[in-house]
């Protein structure tokens, strides 16, 4: 005899003490509807508590209370969600619902998971986690296997959702690209800005280096979830020849680039010996805050003149890009925005901030693991991220690169 049913079971534990031995034997092949059954007896005994005994006149609290239907909810038990009809009750007096304190201490179960998330994301050991979530976990007599099976779980469906999410009801005028070490591996990493002045990753791929063919398969696969860039977008990236042209055999002339001009700088400086460095750095940086485009190409070009008397390696670095570097200049938006796009200091933030979550783990078993951590660690980090500056101005920012890119001929925009 069959008993399973698409219909959300009601029934309680007296129900099943009723029947006959066959139908015991095959509830019992199935122990999630015993384990439903107890659960209709917790919630119906808080409601009798609080509303009495169905279709009895005899009601507590002077009839306050009353029974009001179902509401569909879940909880998990082990690691299946099980869903259940959670029973309604109205309070007169206050007219409003009354939740069930039950089914809330029931739900703490669902909870877990996301609080072992964070205590592993926190850089614990699963092996130490008794220090961080001690009294909760003893509540449920989980074992250390137990977390760690939970946390491959819970990080393989974060891991999707991050892959799988929808982008296009975001309006982006950036991007940041850039790649995190990650025992010997890179992990590239895509961090998009809205008009609104929010910071989403976007999505990373694994690579043993920042190759072009890589990073444009991760581009590709970030339009597809519904990228729109065809009103321009401002790409602020390092110096990487393989993201350059990435980006340019994605998005075209869609896409402005912004060379960092931090790693500009240091590129050059890394050419002189020490006594000139100080000197020099101080020169880079006032030349990249001029006010206007003019003095800045001005100021540069004669550090260039300077450089190739004193370094011609530093010189040639300096003049490689030179332009890239100069582009919200360019657009008149470096006074507003520099200090946001002029470079990647975003990305480099949020590679920090993974460095808080992932960096004490030492060894990485397999690619899985390397890329569950890193999906999760990102959607923990982008809870956190600050809108970036000035970005009630946005659309001005946008507007201009949308100028910018109309100004070009069509068949220039288009993608290689």
């Amino acid at each position: 005899m069959k008993v399973k049913s698409s219909r959300i079971n009601r029934n309680k534990l007296s129900w099943l003490l009723e029947q006959d031995l066959n139908v015991k034997l095959e509830i019992l092949k199935n122990h999630l509807e015993i384990s439903r059954f107890l659960v209709n007896d917790i919630l119906e005994e808080e409601v009798r508590q609080l509303a009495g005994n169905r279709y009895s006149h005899d009601r507590p609290h002077n009839g306050r209370y009353t029974r009001w239907g179902f509401n569909p909810g879940s909880v998990k038990l082990g690691s299946e969600n099980v869903r259940i009809d959670v029973p309604r009750v109205y309070d007169r007096e206050e007219k409003q619902h009354v939740p069930l304190g039950n089914y809330q201490r029931l739900k703490e179960n669902n909870r877990l998971d996301d609080q072992v998330l964070q205590a592993v994301l926190s850089g614990l050991s699963t092996r130490d986690y008794q220090h961080v979530i001690e009294g909760l976990l003893d509540s449920f007599g989980l074992s250390p296997s137990s977390i760690s099976a939970r946390f491959i779980e819970v990080s393989s469906a974060r891991l999707e959702a991050f892959q799988k999410r929808d982008l296009s009801h975001h309006d982006f005028v950036a991007l940041f690209i850039d790649g995190k070490s990650l025992a010997k591996e890179q992990m590239v990493i895509v961090l998009g800005v809205t008009v609104k002045g929010d910071k989403i990753p976007l999505g990373f791929i694994q690579t043993h280096s920042e190759n072009a063919l890589a990073i444009k398969q991760l581009l590709t696969e970030i339009v597809g979830r519904g990228l729109s860039y065809q009103d321009g977008l401002l790409c602020v990236l390092d110096g990487a020849k393989g993201l350059h042209k990435a980006v340019r055999e994605v998005f075209g002339d869609y896409a402005l680039i912004q060379r960092c001009r931090w790693h500009k700088r240091e590129n050059v400086l890394s050419y002189l010996n020490e006594t000139v460095k100080d000197s020099y750095r101080r020169r880079i940086s006032r030349a990249y805050h001029a006010e206007t485009l003019e003095d800045a190409k001005k100021q540069l070009q004669a550090i260039i003149k300077d450089l190739r008397v004193e370094n011609l390696s530093a010189a040639h670095s300096l003049e490689e890009g030179l332009e890239e570097t100069l582009t919200l200049h360019r657009l008149g938006l470096d006074e507003e925005f520099g200090r946001s796009f002029a470079t990647t200091n975003c990305i480099e933030n949020v590679n920090s901030l993974m460095e808080k979550h992932i960096g004490k783990v030492k060894y990485w078993k397999n690619s899985d693991q390397r890329h569950r951590w890193v999906a999760c660690a990102l959607l923990e980090i982008e809870k956190r991220l600050r809108k970036v500056d000035n970005h009630k101005n946005l659309q001005q920012f946008k507007d201009k690169i949308t100028q910018e890119v109309a100004q070009k001929p069509k068949e220039k925009r288009e993608a290689a």
